[in-house]
């Protein structure tokens, strides 16, 4: 099958999953354009702001449309082959990843706006609250751990020589030059607009072309940031540290407008490279069903290592802690929260593309970049080869710092609120513990680590889909409404990865070599994952006993 055909069919899936399942399941909350939304009931300009749906779709999916659905295909590509890696993403997504997204959306709209863990401590009780809260804090780490190191990986890649280039070129540089003058660009345009208050307009024209400049310039400045892979994971988790302090209309905000150009930059590239191309598939479309290694077994390891773009539990953390605030009509719910994960499936299936044309055997980082370099001549020509790679990589790392700054915070928030504290001092504590966790695990294990926390990070991702979903059923049952399509993507979720995580338990505690120590330490967070996921199904089981109300028409 050709790659164009392919991504055809994928992408026909997708659009009828949205039009019939996606309105299936909007049938069964009864969405009601007179019910008013908590951003209307609430509205106070700050977090509770009606967002008219085509630009809050647009900052949701910037939100979730992370390094994930990046990274993970690219694995699984290269352990299993991408026949099962398309079929997981493109069911995956229908069934359980946008009915996750969009049902713990509506869910907070319906429970005045608050996040995942507030539904359930509502409908499962203060036990399973407490044990949420502590879970999504070490998902939280995992993702913060797995990220760094990935992204230092695609900042050290030596001085390959790019198809005939004449003059010696570090590509890793380049994506770490390009990647520290597109943060310092953002921080100057957020000293921008609060000093002088420019219409946005302006700032568009300013900033977005001059993101797309500093990629040039890094090319040009490719030998400057040349340090090993060890040295950029601890300045990338500092980086955590500072931006989870500093005042979102400084950083957050102008980074993720700019991302946003950025984000949509690397769809249009990857359309004109998949449909226009000419590009043939080099990898094979099936590898076995095991692979070398101790999560070598397609089941389960095959759905945890595809978390996001197939189903991921922190999409529930942005829908239920920001994009419900803005929800201005609860039928909006549907294109924001089911449609924009149909577009991280997307997102997913452009990052398989480039490996999918590849001879594989790099970091995903560096297939992405080169993998999206090479779409991107077939706009701009070969000679541009260097710009166009180091485009691709610096749009990986540029998703990842999104990631890493929200998770950094939602750390920090989790930790204060454990702990009931609030001030300075606790939030630097609460932050500093959230980094230095990471900081400890990329220490010891050393470069390339990733690869050791990536199966445990997309297993706490996803038992973290599934517990929400667990809720979400909950509280769909004790409102007297259908609840089997939440209750049954819970089920398999849950199954496939408790299943991972009992076998990674048991590899961590019989046969650790090598990276002894971190393998453990996996096995010891297994386990700790595994007593709190048994925690919530205990307090949903206990409430799933309860006599059924009469079901609401």
């Amino acid at each position: 099958m050709s790659l164009p055909l392919l991504a055809g069919v994928v992408l026909a899936c997708l659009v009828l999953g949205y039009r019939f399942y996606g309105g299936f399941v909007a049938r069964q909350y009864s969405l009601d354009a007179g019910t008013r939304t908590p951003a209307e009931r609430y509205a106070d300009g700050v977090d509770f702001v009606p967002t008219a749906p085509f630009y809050l779709l647009g900052q949701h999916f910037s939100a979730i449309a992370a390094a994930g659905p990046i990274a993970g295909p690219i694995l699984a590509c290269q352990q299993f082959g991408w026949l099962p890696s398309i079929l997981w993403i493109t069911f995956g997504v229908v069934f359980i990843g946008a009915v996750h997204d969009f049902s713990t959306l509506v869910a907070s709209v319906r429970h005045e706006g608050r996040s995942i863990a507030e539904v359930i401590r509502a409908n499962l009780g203060p036990r399973a609250w407490l044990a949420m809260l502590v879970f999504i804090w070490v998902a939280l780490v995992y993702v913060i751990v797995a990220f760094a190191d990935i992204t230092a990986a695609t900042f050290v890649s030596g001085d390959p020589e790019l198809r005939g280039l004449e003059t010696t070129f570090n590509q890793g540089g380049a994506v770490a030059a390009a990647s520290v003058m597109y943060l310092t660009l953002a921080l100057l345009m957020g000293m921008v607009d609060r000093l002088w208050r420019p219409p946005l307009w302006l700032q568009t024209v300013i900033f977005v072309p001059a993101t797309f400049a500093v990629v040039w310039l890094g090319t040009q400045l490719s030998t400057w940031l040349v340090l090993d892979q060890r040295t950029w994971g601890t300045l990338i988790l500092l980086y955590c540290f500072v931006a989870s302090l500093t005042p979102v209309w400084a950083l957050l905000q102008p980074r993720g407008y700019l991302g946003g150009f950025v984000l949509y930059a690397a769809l249009a590239t990857g359309v004109v490279g998949i449909f226009f191309g000419g590009f043939a598939i080099e990898q094979p479309a099936f590898r076995g069903f095991t692979a070398p290694g101790p999560t070598g077994l397609l089941f389960p390891f095959l759905f945890v290592t595809i978390a996001c773009g197939a189903c991921s539990g922190f999409h529930g953390l942005v829908c239920s802690g920001t994009t419900s605030k803005q929800i201005a009509s609860e039928p909006h719910c549907k294109p924001i929260g089911y449609g924009a994960m149909l577009l991280e499936a997307f997102v997913a299936l452009i990052a398989l593309a480039t490996i999918m044309i590849a001879a594989g055997g790099k970091a995903p980082g560096l297939i992405y970049g080169e993998g999206l370099g090479r779409f991107l001549t077939v706009v701009i020509g070969e000679r541009h080869l260097a710009f166009a790679t180091t485009f691709g990589a610096m749009a990986f790392s540029t998703f990842v710092f999104d990631t890493l700054d929200v998770s950094t915070r939602l750390g920090r928030y989790i930790l204060q609120e454990l702990a009931g504290v609030s001030g300075r001092g606790p939030a630097l504590a609460a932050t500093a513990l959230t980094c230095a966790v990471p900081l400890a695990f990329l220490r010891h294990a050393g470069p390339g680590s990733y690869l050791v926390f990536w199966t445990l990070f997309g297993t706490s991702n996803q038992l973290l889909a599934g517990l929400s979903l667990l809720g979400v059923s909950v509280w769909l049952r004790r409102s007297g409404r259908r609840w089997w399509f939440t209750a049954l993507p819970a089920a398999f979720v849950l199954t496939v990865t408790v299943t991972s995580l009992m076998l990674q338990a048991r590899t961590a505690f019989t046969d650790a070599t090598g990276a002894a120590g971190m393998a453990l330490a996996n096995g010891v967070v297994a386990l700790v994952l595994l007593a709190l996921a048994a925690t919530l199904c205990a307090s949903a089981a206990q409430r799933l006993r309860e006599p059924v109300p009469a079901r609401v028409s």
